[in-house]
């Protein structure tokens, strides 16, 4: 049986799968039923400073977007951190830890961007005995506007100070929460790193506007014929989210860094893609909010599963194997040569495959054949984009298949070559050029 225990910068827990900072992590109650349920930890929703809590809305605080079976694929909120008191959340988390030693404990936490603010916070916290903290540099509505949230991680010379200030003044781990909305996700990281973060978490939401009311005119969710953008999770961002996690992994400045998975990560093969990019484990919310708790029974059975079918014996196996796959563009091997191939068999004759290639692409794939409805690849034609694969409905019935080396492509009239080559040895390439000359 594979051992998925986790040891997340020295924070342990039975399982890789923990619960995000959000609504799920807001009180005992919920907390206590999500460690019944099997979840390995929890990051306790975000606390702020003494003092009168946050107000959130008293309306609709999510829009969302479905698919075409109503299944929800992303879900956009405009909560804050927590509103209930700071002291009610600390006893909260002191005996919850108390009664559930095996499991991670982190707390989030946000306050004013002055040191004196993290000073008076840290202790109180620590006195929980709670297993690290999480700083939330990502929220992006709401706080942001009061210069918290996003409003700090998006400045990576901000971060790198509050880190400091953190790293001085306590003895728990530090993570650090990083926000999406930037353009590029290796900064913040770098400054988190200088700062002396033990790890980063990634990603917070995304700003959003989910949707329009088109009778009121007004952006969803609406609070009293008004809207405002919000923070996108749910299925949709796991590929952005993905991204960003492989940016940091495959840093040169920020490899190592230990990597916190957050986004869209609603069943243990999203889990494994994320591990196997650079996370040393994941954290889970909008499944959880649109499934139940009892979901992470499905991710723990599912990991194991596939970890004992391919012999992996712990999640070291797997943590950063994709790392050395993910390239740049310009280092692609240009005289690789994939083919598409529809089986027949299994054809449906839909013509999903005809339109897209014939109408977006490449003209590539027969529509009659001996006056038959038939589609077939016209391998002449063929650039091998997948297109085709993505638009079947029938999984598999169309497949890439690579071509041997020394075998014509018949598209280009020229066998496949042995060679690696790529954009930077291209002869089309003026950049190439020059280094030739």
């Amino acid at each position: 049986m594979a051992d998925i225990r986790n040891n997340f910068v020295g924070i342990k827990s039975p399982n890789p799968f923990w619960l995000a900072s959000a609504p799920p992590t807001d009180k005992a109650y919920n907390v206590i039923r999500a460690f019944k349920a099997g979840w390995g930890g929890v990051v306790w929703k975000t606390l702020g400073e003494e003092g009168p809590p946050v107000v959130n809305v008293n309306g609709p605080r999510y829009g969302a977007i479905w698919g075409a079976d109503r299944r929800l694929l992303g879900l956009n909120n405009i909560e804050l951190i927590t509103d209930r008191d700071l002291q009610v959340n600390l006893r909260e988390i002191k005996q919850v830890k108390k009664d559930w030693p095996d499991r991670a404990i982190v707390v989030s936490l946000m306050v004013p961007c002055v040191e004196e603010s993290w000073k008076a916070i840290l202790p109180v916290v620590e006195e929980t005995e709670a297993d690290g903290i999480e700083l939330n540099f990502g929220c992006p509505h709401g706080m942001s506007e009061r210069g918290m949230g996003a409003a700090v991680g998006q400045v990576p010379e901000y971060i790198e100070m509050v880190v400091r200030w953190c790293k001085a003044n306590t003895r728990m781990p530090v993570i650090t929460k990083l926000t999406p909305n930037i353009t590029d996700v290796r900064k913040p990281a770098r400054a988190a790193l200088a700062g002396g973060t033990d790890a980063v978490s990634l990603i917070n939401t995304i700003n959003s506007i989910t949707g329009v009311d088109l009778d009121s005119f007004a952006p969803q969710p609406t609070i009293d014929g008004k809207g405002s953008h919000g923070g996108y999770c749910g299925p949709a961002v796991k590929p952005i989210a993905m991204n960003m996690v492989a940016e940091i992994a495959r840093d040169p400045e920020t490899h190592g860094l230990p990597i916190s998975g957050i986004g869209g990560i609603t069943t243990w093969r999203d889990a494994a893609e994320f591990m196997a990019l650079g996370a040393g484990n994941v954290q889970v919310c909008t499944a959880a909010m649109t499934y139940g708790f009892k979901i992470v029974q499905e991710m723990i059975a599912g990991l194991e599963n596939w970890m004992d079918e391919k012999g992996h014996r712990s999640l070291d196996d797997i943590v950063g194997r994709a790392t050395p796959n993910v390239t740049d563009w310009q280092y692609l091997n240009l005289n690789y040569v994939a083919k598409a191939r529809i089986d027949q068999d299994a054809c449906i004759k839909c013509g999903r495959c005809h339109i897209a290639c014939e109408d977006t692409s490449h003209q590539a794939i027969t529509s009659m054949v001996d006056g038959l409805r038939h589609f077939e690849v016209i391998e002449a034609e063929c650039v091998g984009c997948n297109l085709c694969v993505n638009v079947c409905p029938v999984e598999n019935c169309i497949t890439m298949e690579p071509l041997a080396v020394g075998v014509m492509d018949q598209r280009t009239g020229k066998p496949v070559s042995p060679i690696y080559a790529n954009w930077t040895t291209h002869p089309n390439n003026p950049m190439a050029k020059v280094a030739a000359e």
